[in-house]
């Protein structure tokens, strides 16, 4: 470069004894004015202008504290018309260039004010600071006044307008340099003062600042090195011009012109060594600070640039001394900045002519580059592999034999794109250098084609890698650059069955197993179109191109498979390795083409060849291909089925005699049965057990002969292993074909069946010293418990009517619906035992929790139960899965009714009854239920706050009426525990909702005023409870037991342990009952003393009479005892109100009864785990019809005669006013 003239004192370029544009800067010097920003302009006087200029400004121009008034536009109108995009850049930059000719001073505020702006900063630089404030202290404003509450600015905020932004605030630097390139860079003051403004602001210790800034002077940098490049263009064809014209005669020669060209070139020369300038100012006072930013952005930046102006001017910028950056940042700890060193440098590689300017680097940063193929980074290392691509494709003298076999095991990567790019590195370093074909000459095929050689080679490669499962991903990573070669299956099939050329070396075994494995994985690629497994990225749609390609390799691979197929069958018949391979190629054939291309002898062919296989081998996986082969070929929808089927039946035909002949004999030989019998009957059921994996063989009654083989080992106890093992296999397929037939009618038999084995095969089952069973252990998977929930809830939580048929004569009808419903109380209870045993996870019960209120009276005690033992296993769990119930009937109220219900609503006066009957339910014991409860009111505070306002900002949340609900759980929270979940209320909660007493507010406020209110009385609530408790207790030890009664709520307990004690639970699975001893279990519970023998009518007639006369003498004990329960809580209730609603009247119920109305005595076995105080409904409650009544509220049952001579104290009377 040519020296440039030199720079005023004050001028801020870092400036040096060499004045040639040069990066040789070291990393600890601080070039001079870096940070001392004095001066915008020349001589350091920035205000003053010449007579002509002073006579632009004017006064139309009309200035007021340096902002524009134009238009009534202030200074940040550059700004946003840059944001919003809308205008071509062309003409914004040609507004601006007209201001600055009109007053550069006006413009350039406009234009600092516009970098200030695009860094994110709210603040304004003046006319007046312009003038008298040095660029240092107008930074330094600008950071005094910068907004730090968000971290946020124009470059990194989300959006698609501000994505847009930065390449807009790009484009108008690129655009502003290239319109400004032949007169106004060369002022010494537009691009002073800019370069001055950029390097201060890359400076600063604000990042919005230091990044928006070193972002505009790379790209201010970059449309420099253009207009450097274009004047050294100009200069050289000056140059040329100026020789040929001084090497002329002189009689030719023209003494103006060559004057002229003289001139031109001096003037050139000059804007060079001002563009050199600039450029060395920039890059000093810059790129040398920035490129090793903490931001890791910024250093992305950074490098991209420089890569960019090594690629544009590569006479200036390529060589050591800038390549050297590069070099060292690919050891950055980012995988950003690593990923655009890569990129940059192969912008280099691929051009070759550069190739001889980058040896050094090569040398001196390649081991770097191969070991950045294995980063971490998944991006980094395939920008890596191709750079070794590139490097590959320049000279093969640079990169070793190990340097090749670090890429090369790559192509066997679960990462697509990281095989991939192996896979074109491979292919280029072997598969490069092809046998030239003659011209004229005819192609060669099979055997002799150009590529037999290359196939070898990749078979070489595999079987030297030694991953032979893993040939899928071979063809996958070569696929893309090597299509070509891997569907050459001419030159495959010839390799395989001819003989090999004079002078060539065949194929060995080995070589041909590899050989036939690479074929297959080849012909699936191209039938199916989509990666391997653990490959796969997901579904992609192909394109009309690519699924006609699709088409073609199908009928190809068809038309030479289906001749070559059963030679090859033939020839490898004793090879179970390559025949399993070989019988997979049917599976991807297009069948149509065996009778569109008159190939039904070929097809012939190939059954027999199967035949003969099946007959010689009794290998699992050969005899699985086989069967495969089949089920491909017997398709129904091709003509060549009825063929394929009667083969086929014929095979089994003869299959299933031999099994049947050989083992009645090997039976009736018992201890006597030698060997080879034993073999025999193993090899057959082998056979037939592999065709029924895939066909239904149902017709040959395969059962029975299995089950008297099997019955026969278990009684004799002398049975083969593996005859055992592969006859359970063959039973276990009858019955998996005959459950694919029953009809929806059998379903809840096989529900209850299944429910059972999940439970014999859970983790239960290794318990009590039996961990050798360990792996006969299953936990069904999340799709399993999907299913058998979605079955409950379509076959169980249903009307009557829906599950009943109507006969004739009402009693027979009743009849009906009690044995129905007896079956939905068996399946309900069948999968409930799931949930208690911990076979499905516990929070799949809030799907049957949240129906405990609509069928109370069929599964009231059911699920009540399911409740309690779940509390046992887990009271934190438990109480996330009642809220989580209560939490889906509302998002079902809200779909239903919309968000702007009325809270008086039947729908959600349901739902906040459930919640009250659910808060009943953890008793009195607040120590026991402490974490739960408090557990409870978090997911319950979250959920409220979790959607944000339909009405927009100012707006109540969308479920914050879910508060109203979360408040009945209030009273079970303790006096500390309340100020905790009020504080952790408060954070979701601000200013202005505190301060709202509107009606959508009200569930809030009610909710607050439930942690607030009674937190002083906790205490005496609590003693209340627990006197009112011990009394009846007292009470209850001098009354007489009650009469034993079957019920079906008994029942349920009998069968439901807890985990605790781990026994063997009991089946519920009907279809392994006695029909009688079924009938006889039902729900409503026969008494077992009776033995003289009655139809089913008259016995339920005789049920319902015992029922009402039980109801009745358990209705008169329940008023006399809750006569003097109420008497003893009337002082409790005067002491405190924790225990009670504001507008219900306090009395005992047990809502966790059977559904058939029994009801032991409320002071019967009282247990301050299980006590629950209920309080009525409330008379708004009580009218509604649409809610069932509640039978065992003892409010509902009461003789008038008691209500009337109970004695009720005045705040008794008010609460229940």
């Amino acid at each position: 470069m040519i020296a440039a003239p030199e720079i005023p004192s004050e001028f801020p370029y870092a400036q040096d004894t060499d004045t040639r544009f040069s990066s040789d800067t070291d990393f600890s010097e601080d070039p001079d004015g870096r940070s001392a920003i004095s001066a915008k302009g020349k001589g350091g006087k920035k205000g003053k202008k010449t007579a002509g200029e002073k006579g632009k400004g004017g006064k139309g121009a009309g200035r007021i504290n340096g902002h524009h008034q134009e238009n009534g536009m202030e200074n940040m109108m550059l700004f946003e018309v840059v944001k919003l995009g809308r205008s071509a850049m062309q003409s914004v930059v040609d507004d601006w260039i007209e201001s600055y000719k009109h007053d550069r001073d006006v413009a350039l505020l406009d234009l600092i004010n516009f970098f200030i702006q695009c860094s994110g900063c709210k603040g304004v630089v003046s006319g007046e600071m312009f003038r008298n404030m040095q660029n240092s202290e107008i930074i330094r404003r600008m950071t005094e006044e910068f907004d730090e509450d968000s971290g946020d600015y124009p470059l990194t905020i989300a959006g698609p307008q501000w994505k847009k932004f930065k390449s807009s605030f790009c484009e108008f630097i690129s655009v502003l340099v290239r319109q400004c390139q032949y007169s106004i860079i060369y002022d010494e003051y537009m691009m002073d003062t800019v370069i001055s403004l950029l390097t201060g602001l890359s400076d600063s210790q604000v990042r919005a600042f230091r990044h928006t800034s070193t972002l505009a002077a790379m790209k201010l940098m970059t449309a420099l090195v253009n207009v450097a490049l274009n004047l050294s263009i100009n200069m050289d064809n000056t140059q040329r011009q100026y020789e040929a014209e001084r090497n002329k005669m002189v009689a030719k020669r023209a003494n103006d012109r060559l004057e002229l060209l003289l001139q031109k070139r001096k003037e050139l020369q000059e804007n060079q060594d001002e563009i050199e300038n600039m450029m060395n100012a920039i890059f000093k006072g810059v790129f040398v600070h920035r490129y090793r930013d903490s931001i890791a952005e910024i250093r992305a930046i950074c490098i991209e640039e420089i890569g960019v102006w090594m690629k544009l001017y590569s006479d200036a910028f390529l060589n050591d001394s800038y390549l050297k950056y590069v070099g060292w940042t690919m050891h950055d700890k980012q995988g950003e900045v690593r990923l655009k060193c890569l990129t940059a440098l192969q912008g280099l590689y691929y051009n070759r002519e550069l190739n001889a300017r980058l040896e050094l680097f090569t040398s001196r940063f390649k081991d770097r580059i191969v070991s950045m193929t294995l980063d971490k980074e998944y991006d980094v290392a395939v920008q890596a592999i191709k750079l070794l691509t590139l490097v590959l494709n320049s000279t093969d003298e640079v990169l070793t034999p190990e340097d090749c076999e670090s890429v090369y095991h790559l192509v066997y990567s679960a990462h697509r794109p990281v095989a991939v790019a192996a896979g074109e590195f491979l292919f280029k370093k072997l598969f490069s250098q092809r046998e030239p074909e003659e011209e004229g000459a005819p192609k060669r095929r099979g055997r002799q084609s150009p590529n037999a050689n290359l196939i070898k080679t990749t078979v070489f490669f595999f079987l030297e890698s030694e991953l032979h499962e893993h040939a899928a991903y071979l063809v996958d990573s070569l696929w893309e650059c090597g299509a070509e070669l891997l569907k050459d299956w001419e030159c495959m099939i010839s390799l395989l069955l001819d003989d090999p050329l004079p002078g060539e070396e065949a194929l060995t075994d080995r070589q041909e197993t590899a050989l036939i494995e690479i074929m297959l994985c080849t012909v699936r690629q191209a039938a199916e179109c989509h990666p391997p497994v653990g490959r796969g990225t997901g579904k992609r749609v192909m394109t009309a191109k690519e699924k006609k390609t699709q088409l073609d390799d199908r009928t190809r691979m068809t038309e030479l498979f289906a001749v070559a197929l059963p030679p090859l069958l033939a020839k490898y018949a004793v090879d179970a390795e390559k025949v399993t391979n070989l019988l997979q190629l049917p599976q991807f054939f297009d069948l149509e083409i065996y009778t569109t291309g008159r190939l039904e002898k070929h097809l012939e062919s190939l059954l027999r060849q199967i035949r003969e296989i099946v007959e010689k081998h009794t290998d699992t996986e050969v005899l699985e291909a086989c069967s495969k082969t089949y089920h491909a070929l017997c398709n129904e929808e091709f003509t060549i089925f009825n063929r394929v089927d009667i083969a086929r039946s014929q095979l089994l035909d003869e299959l299933v005699d031999k099994f049947n002949r050989l083992l009645e004999d090997f039976l009736q030989e018992g201890e006597d049965a030698d060997e080879d019998d034993a073999y025999q009957v193993l090899s057959t059921l082998k056979r037939i057990t592999a065709f029924h994996n895939a066909h239904d063989l149902s017709g040959w009654d395969l059962f029975t002969s299995n089950f008297k083989l099997l019955n026969t080992g278990i009684e004799n106890g002398d049975m083969p292993e593996q005859i055992v093992i592969h006859s359970l296999q063959c039973t276990h397929y009858v019955i998996l074909w005959h459950l694919a037939k029953l009809s929806e009618g059998s379903s809840r038999k096989a529900f209850t069946i299944l429910c059972d084995l999940l439970l014999i095969f859970s983790h239960q089952m290794v318990s009590g010293g039996r961990e050798h069973l360990e792996p006969l252990v299953y936990s069904p998977e999340d799709s399993l418990q999907s299913e058998l929930l979605s079955f409950i809830l379509n076959h169980v939580f249903i009307d009557q009517d829906d599950d009943t048929n109507s006969t004739d004569g009402q009693q027979d009808d009743e009849a009906v619906k009690i044995e129905a419903l007896h079956k939905r109380r068996n399946l309900l209870a069948a999968y409930c035992k799931l949930i208690i045993y911990c076979v499905v996870e516990m929070k799949t019960g809030a799907d049957i929790f949240k129906q405990y209120m609509r069928y109370y009276n069929d599964y009231g005690d059911i699920i009540k139960e399911t409740m309690s033992k779940t509390r046992q296993i887990d009271k934190i769990q438990c109480a996330k899965t009642l809220i989580l119930s209560l939490q889906q009937l509302f998002n079902e109220m809200l779909s239903e009714l919309g968000h702007g219900f009325d809270r008086s609503s039947s729908a959600f006066c349901g739902i906040k009854e459930l919640a009250r009957r659910f808060s009943l339910t953890f008793g009195l014991d607040q120590v026991k239920t402490r974490d739960a409860i408090a557990m409870l009111h978090k997911d319950g505070i979250e959920f409220a706050f979790k959607d944000p306002s339909p009405q927009g900002e100012g707006g109540p949340p969308l479920n914050l009426a879910f508060l109203d609900i979360l408040s009945e759980f209030s009273s079970k929270l303790m006096r500390q525990d309340k100020r905790t979940v009020h504080m952790y209320l408060e954070r979701f909660m601000t200013f202005q909702m505190a301060l709202q007493r509107e009606d959508c507010w009200l569930p809030l406020i009610s909710y607050r005023n439930s942690l607030q209110a009674g937190g002083d009385d906790d205490t005496m609530s609590v003693m209340s409870g627990y006197s009112s408790r011990g009394s009846s207790v007292r009470s209850k030890k001098t009354k007489p037991p009650a009469v034993a009664e079957s019920s079906s709520s008994e029942m349920w307990q009998q069968s439901m342990q807890t985990p605790v004690m781990m026994p063997s639970p009991h089946l519920t699975s009907t279809a392994m009952r006695d029909p009688k001893r079924a009938r006889d279990d039902s729900f409503m519970g026969t008494p077992q003393h009776h033995q003289t023998p009655m139809d089913y009518n008259s016995q339920v007639t005789w049920m319902l009479a015992q029922r009402q006369q039980e109801e009745a003498r358990q209705q008169q004990e329940r008023a006399m005892n809750y006569a003097k329960l109420r008497t003893n809580l009337q002082h409790a209730i005067r002491r405190g109100t924790g225990l009670m609603e504001e507008d219900e009247e306090p009395i005992v119920e047990d809502v966790m009864m059977s559904s058939e109305g029994r009801m032991d005595d409320l002071n019967e076995g009282m247990d301050f785990d299980t006590m629950d105080i209920d309080l009525p409904p409330s008379k708004n409650r009580r009218e509604r019809s649409e809610l069932k009544p509640d039978y065992f509220d003892p409010a509902s049952i009461m003789d008038e005669s008691v209500r009337a001579t109970s004695t009720l104290s005045p705040t008794l009377r008010f609460y229940s006013a």
